[in-house]
């Protein structure tokens, strides 16, 4: 699937008089990869499910929202941080390729391979060192369990690229149908965005676009108003911004922009925050922890995205501070 060498032995060469380098480690018994900029930024991922359980500033301020009961071990999806969904969003009854699948598909309950940096295509500066670091996982057949692959027999390879930069963090990933027949999926970066306090949290960007409602029964379809977005109460909503992929939607909060986020071929934005439904989820704390967070999920969740044998799709998005 990738011919990336894997080397972590020497993921981190320091040489004398040189510009001082990104530090990327493997730690937790090979269960983890760390990286920090000599300017103190920081990611944390967790090879199962390739979620980034953790992003810092330089100043070491947690960007995103890790449940405390979290499970990192590997026994379920991880409530919080950025989980990976694929192939499917949510479940697909009718949808016949993905009927058989966990919500939100295999990709965030399977084990990644850490492919290694990509020295190549970190940014380096001449006088402070690496201005960003990019770490590459990937996933194919044979990192699923017997039982995913009876469910989804496709060939496929998938990697996926976290980049951190001083002054955000990208994340991107690359589809590709290994096999002779085509297939569907869809697939979303579900990330838990921490703010200090719901109540005072606006997301523009949103303004004048058609929306899903996930909690009308039926499911409806609207368009949003005019104004920017505020969070009240429980919100499950997948967004089509008016904009396009490439017009920022930025999270306020106080008044201050606090993210921004640009998306690369990913259509829509899923918004999610349980309120206080949080209290009946059982790996989700504390309680009122629906008060520190805004999922602001970017994603091509609507409809189908179709691979011929042999193509390759790739998305991305980029959350900038």
């Amino acid at each position: 699937m990738v011919d990336r060498p894997k080397k972590p032995s020497a993921l981190n060469p320091i040489s004398p008089g040189l510009a001082p380098q990104a530090q990327v480690n493997i730690t937790h018994s090979n269960s983890r990869v760390s990286a920090v900029l000599p300017t103190g930024e920081s990611i944390e991922v967790l090879l199962y499910g390739a979620t980034i359980i953790s992003w810092k500033d330089a100043a070491g301020q947690e960007k995103l929202f890790l449940s405390s009961k979290a499970q990192l071990d590997g026994t379920k999806a991880v409530r919080g941080g950025i989980p990976l969904v694929f192939p499917v969003f949510g479940t697909a009854p009718d949808h016949a390729a993905t009927a058989a699948l966990p919500q939100h598909g295999f990709a965030r309950i399977s084990r990644w391979e850490f492919l290694g940096r990509s020295t190549s295509e970190s940014a380096r500066t001449t006088d402070d060192g690496d201005s960003s670091v990019k770490l590459d996982f990937g996933l194919s057949p044979s990192n699923l369990d017997e039982e995913s692959r009876k469910k989804w027999p496709y060939a496929f390879g998938l990697i996926y690229s976290v980049t951190l930069g001083r002054e955000g963090l990208t994340t991107s990933m690359v589809v590709r149908n290994e096999g002779e027949s085509a297939w569907e999926f869809q697939v979303l970066m579900h990330s838990y965005l921490r703010v200090d306090d719901i109540s005072q949290v606006s997301i523009s960007g949103l303004e004048s676009s058609s929306y899903v409602d996930k909690l009308t029964t039926p499911i409806s379809t609207t368009t949003s108003p005019s104004s920017a977005l505020t969070i009240g109460s429980k919100t499950d909503r997948v967004y089509t911004p008016a904009g396009g992929p490439s017009a920022p939607v930025v999270v306020t909060e106080g008044g201050a922009k606090k993210f921004s986020l640009v998306r690369d071929n990913l259509n829509e934005v899923v918004v999610w925050n349980p309120w206080t439904d949080a209290v009946s989820m059982s790996d989700f704390a504390p309680a009122d922890g629906y008060k520190n967070m805004i999922c602001v999920e970017a994603g091509a969740v609507k409809g189908w995205q179709k691979l011929e044998a042999g193509e390759t799709w790739e998305g991305g998005q980029i959350i900038s501070l």
